[in-house]
């Protein structure tokens, strides 16, 4: 009999300025600032592009669109366009996440109440339990539910038809996902870290939304400390906004923005206190690496998912740090960061 797959949270540190996962009344904000057309939606061109041409197809054939993965590091818009996608179609949204599931009676209750080409996005669909991704298989597949009814000698299967539906599932953690649920969905999309100008865009729709006053310099500035997360840079929006309200004009000026973001101690690669020590320990409590990730967690206090699915994906993005076979290893770019210069024998890692 299938168990149920424990995975760590990566997500354990939530009270991070620059965590990419949602911190405190984040969801209940973002709301007001969520787009709801694709038209509306800064960045992810490519993305942007194929939902576009399978949503339009959808639509001229009158038929439920393909399944959807979306994945990638958290806080890029994964449940943003999962939204989207139903809105394009005219079709109602039915969100839930993978842990909430904890019976086959949760899932079988959702799916048949769904209606006609209705979106169902569950998020964190790689901790779905495997005795619910099994009865996901049908579902997805031929639109059926296989049900046991009773139990021991007496008992027997019953197919439930359900109505066509296209299930889009995020997670920020795709090899973990089985081959067969992978294979089920039709569409495979990876979304990436934005750009500063994306970021700028998105920074200035926000502060229009919210009737804040921002300059093109202070837009630049709080969007190159984003880490190329439009959450983060939301996040940092309301932050600086609230400072330039109690110690500035009310207006986000560059002047403002450097004196906020310092004070919030958010250097200008976005960097904060942990990740200047996770690099920090990397270059001078091993010489610059290797090191293992078990070995970092044990010494910062913290899981190594965490390490691996939090912090490392942007400083690995931006080239502040290497993952190789024998461990992790700061760049040439982390030892200028700090005015440090590596010894010989770190200078040949690079």
């Amino acid at each position: 009999m299938a168990t149920a797959r424990n995975y760590p949270d990566p997500t354990s540190n939530r009270e991070r300025l620059v965590s990419g996962t949602p911190v405190g009344d984040d969801s209940s904000f973002e709301l007001k600032l969520r787009p709801q057309k694709l038209s509306e939606f800064i960045g992810q061109k490519k993305v942007k592009e194929n939902l576009e041409v399978a949503i339009q197809a959808a639509r001229n054939r009158g038929e439920a669109m393909d399944h959807v993965l979306l994945y990638g590091p958290p806080g890029l818009g994964k449940t943003t366009l999962a939204n989207i996608i139903a809105n394009e179609l005219g079709v109602h949204f039915q969100p839930t996440a993978a842990p909430l599931l904890q019976i086959k009676g949760d899932l079988t209750a959702i799916i048949t109440n769904l209606q006609e080409k209705q979106v169902l996005f569950i998020d964190e669909i790689h901790r779905l339990q495997p005795v619910l991704e099994e009865l996901l298989y049908s579902a997805l597949e031929d639109y059926k539910l296989d049900i046991i009814i009773g139990q021991g000698p007496s008992a027997r299967t019953h197919t439930l038809e359900v109505k066509p539906f296209t299930f889009v599932g995020a997670t920020t953690r795709a090899g973990l996902i089985s081959a067969p649920l992978r294979a089920r969905f039709g569409i495979v999309l990876r979304l990436e870290f934005y750009t500063p100008e994306d970021l700028r865009v998105i920074i200035e729709r926000s502060a229009e939304i919210l009737g804040v006053e921002i300059d093109d310099a202070g837009a630049n500035e709080i969007a190159s400390r984003s880490r190329g997360t439009p959450r983060i840079a939301n996040r940092l929006l309301r932050r600086v906004r609230d400072y330039a309200q109690v110690r500035g004009a009310g207006k986000i000026d560059l002047p403002t923005a450097q004196a906020a973001l310092q004070m919030l101690e958010v250097d200008r690669y976005g960097f904060d206190e942990v990740d200047r020590r996770l690099l920090l320990t990397i270059i001078e409590k091993y010489q610059g690496g290797p090191v293992g990730v078990n070995t970092l967690a044990a010494v910062l206090a913290e899981e190594p998912d965490a390490i691996e699915e939090i912090y490392e994906p942007f400083l690995m993005q931006i080239g502040f740090l290497n993952r190789t076979p024998r461990g992790r290893i700061a760049t040439q770019l982390a030892y200028d960061h700090f005015g440090l210069t590596p010894n010989r024998r770190q200078s040949s890692l690079f």
